[in-house]
């Protein structure tokens, strides 16, 4: 593993397992590193407008959610997504660790013409939880709707 990754892991194993620490900023390299580069192995979940991947740290493990590249969540939406994540904070709902928002050109084929594009990672970073999904516990009993954000539960 290259150096600069060392910080960012023990900075990421460092909010998890500090409940009064604060969600940050992630880089994509992390991101991609801890879930062996997004791989079909280590996805626990996929729905219709992202895709759940474990992410194994030296420590402990997250969930680590990748939105698709056509959802459109411009960076007003995404920002605000986020603000409302970092405010859910309870003992029943998963913990919100981190974002990612990634914008790198990259060559692409438009009509037989390559053109410069920008492509965006939008990632969103919570604990792991290894008892299945709250929806599997709680069928037939009433379930609470947060308004302004989602709350996701993670698990294999």
């Amino acid at each position: 593993m290259e150096h600069h990754d060392i910080t960012p892991q023990s900075d990421l194993e460092g909010i998890l397992f500090d409940e009064s620490a604060e969600p940050k900023a992630l880089p994509l390299s992390l991101l991609e590193h801890i879930t062996s580069g997004f791989s079909r192995g280590e996805e626990i979940g996929n729905g219709g407008f992202a895709t759940v991947y474990k992410g194994m740290l030296d420590n402990g493990m997250v969930a680590v959610k990748k939105l698709f590249g056509t959802v459109d969540l411009d960076e007003k939406k995404f920002s605000e997504e986020i603000r409302c994540l970092m405010k859910a904070k309870h003992k029943n709902i998963v913990r919100f660790l981190g974002y990612c928002a990634d914008t790198q050109g990259e060559m692409v084929d438009c009509g037989g013409k390559l053109v410069l594009a920008d492509v965006r990672q939008r990632l969103l970073c919570f604990e792991y939880l290894p008892k299945g999904s709250l929806d599997k516990h709680i069928t037939g009993r009433m379930m609470w709707h947060v308004f302004g954000s989602s709350i996701h539960v993670f698990s294999t």
